[in-house]
C-alpha cells in the first residue's frame, strides 16, 4: 500500500517507518519536524516527506494514498498542560479535518493513534473496549474527542480504526525521556535513585513502541471488515503493573541504586488496568513480543552503552517539555508552536 504516515519523525514514527518499508509498503511522512533535533544515536533515513504542520494539511496533499496513520501531535501531559488550547487545535480539531481531508481526497483506510488515557482515573477495574472513559488530561481528552468525531464519518468509503495505545516505553531514535519506565531507568543510571514522583499506587498499562508499530501493521494489513470503525487497546493484558511495581524492577535491574520518593509524592488521578485481549483476538497476526522487564532492560543495556550522564539525560534532547520552552525561549516557535523561521530539517 502507499501510506502516509504523520508524525513520522517523532518517537514512535522512527520505529514504524522502518518497520513498514519492511513489509514492502510505499511510506511516505509529514512532520513539522519540530523534535527532529531530539536524536537518540545517530540520524535516520527519512523517507520521501511533507514539511508540514498537521494543522495546515489539504485533501490535495493526500491524494493517492490508500491508508494514513495518524501519529502527529502533542505527545504527552505535560505538553498538553502548557498550551491547552493548542493541544485541542493540533490533537483534535486538526486531527478530525485531517480525517475529513483524506476523506474528500479518497483515502480509505485511517489509523488514529489514540490512548489509554482515555480511561484516565479508571480505578482498579479491568476495562476494554466498551469501559467508560474518564480522562484527566487536555491531552486525554482531546483523544477522546477525536474518536467521537471520527467515528461518525465511518461509511462503506471510509475504514477508520483507534488505536488505544497503553504507556510506551522502548528505544527509539527520537528517545522521550519523560515516559515512566525511561525516566525511572534513566534517574537509577546517573542519580543511584530510582526517582518516584507519585505516592506510586496508579495502576498503568505500558507497551513497547515496537509493539505499537505491530499493531499499526497488522491493522494496515487486515481485512477492512475486522478494523472498520474499531477501537483496540494496544498492550499485553498482563502487562499491568502499579508504577512502585516497575520501580521495583528498575532497582533488580540497575546495579548501586534505591527507590526514592521526590518530597510531596503523591497519588496520581491517571490510574487505569486495561485489557488488551480484543486486538489478538480480532488480529492474530499481531504478537506483542515486549513485557515491561525487558523494557526496563533494553534502557539500562542502551544507556550503559552510550555512556548517558546526569546532564544529557534530563537535557531538552529527551525531555520534550524542556524542548518546547527553549524554543519558545529563542523565539523559533511562536506560543502556537510554529516555526517562526526555517525547522531544524529545512
Amino acid at each position: 500500500m502507499k501510506v502516509l504516515v504523520t508524525g513520522h519523525d517523532g518517537y514512535i514514527g522512527t520505529v514504524l517507518v522502518p518497520m513498514l518499508e519492511g513489509r514492502g509498503h510505499e511510506v511516505h511522512g509529514l512532520d513539522s519536524y519540530l523534535f527532529h533535533d531530539c536524536l537518540f544515536g545517530p540520524e535516520v533515513p527519512d523517507p520521501q516527506s511533507l514539511h508540514l504542520d498537521v494543522r495546515d494539511v489539504q485533501p490535495a496533499h493526500l491524494e493517492g494514498f490508500d491508508a494514513i496513520l495518524h501519529l502527529a501531535g502533542l505527545s504527552n501531559d505535560p505538553l498538553g498542560d502548557l498550551n491547552p488550547d493548542c493541544t485541542y487545535e493540533i490533537n483534535w480539531r486538526a486531527s478530525v479535518r485531517l480525517a475529513e481531508a483524506a476523506k474528500a481526497a479518497g483515502v480509505r483506510r485511517f489509523v488514529f493513534s489514540s490512548s489509554c488515557s482515555n480511561y484516565g482515573a479508571g480505578g482498579e477495574d479491568m476495562l476494554d473496549e466498551g469501559s467508560a472513559f474518564n480522562p484527566v488530561t487536555p491531552y486525554g481528552e482531546s483523544k477522546v474527542l477525536v474518536e467521537r468525531d471520527v467515528s461518525k464519518m465511518a461509511d462503506g468509503a471510509f475504514c477508520p480504526t483507534f488505536l488505544r495505545n497503553a504507556t510506551a516505553f522502548g528505544m527509539s531514535p527520537r528517545l522521550r525521556g519523560d515516559l515512566v519506565l525511561t525516566n525511572l531507568v534513566g534517574f537509577a543510571m546517573t542519580t543511584g535513585k530510582v526517582l518516584m514522583k507519585s505516592d506510586g499506587t496508579p495502576w498503568r498499562p505500558l507497551v513497547h513502541i515496537e509493539d505499537i508499530s505491530r499493531a499499526f501493521v497488522a491493522v494496515l494489513e487486515a481485512p477492512e471488515d475486522k478494523v472498520h470503525n474499531e477501537a483496540f487497546n494496544v498492550g499485553r493484558t498482563d502487562q499491568n503493573f502499579r508504577i512502585n511495581e516497575i520501580a521495583e524492577m528498575v532497582a533488580e535491574v540497575v546495579p548501586d541504586c534505591h527507590i526514592e520518593y521526590a518530597e510531596g509524592a503523591g497519588p496520581d488521578k491517571r490510574c487505569y488496568r486495561v485489557d488488551c485481549d480484543k486486538i489478538r483476538r480480532v488480529l492474530p497476526a499481531f504478537e506483542p513480543a515486549w513485557t515491561i522487564r525487558d523494557g526496563v532492560e533494553e534502557a539500562y543495556r542502551e544507556f550503559s552503552e552510550k555512556g548517558i550522564d546526569f546532564d544529557t539525560f534530563t537535557s531538552s534532547r529527551y525531555l520534550r517539555i524542556k524542548h518546547v520552552k527553549e524554543l519558545l525561549d529563542a523565539g523559533r516557535i511562536d506560543k502556537d508552536l510554529r516555526w517562526t523561521g526555517a525547522p531544524s530539517r529545512a
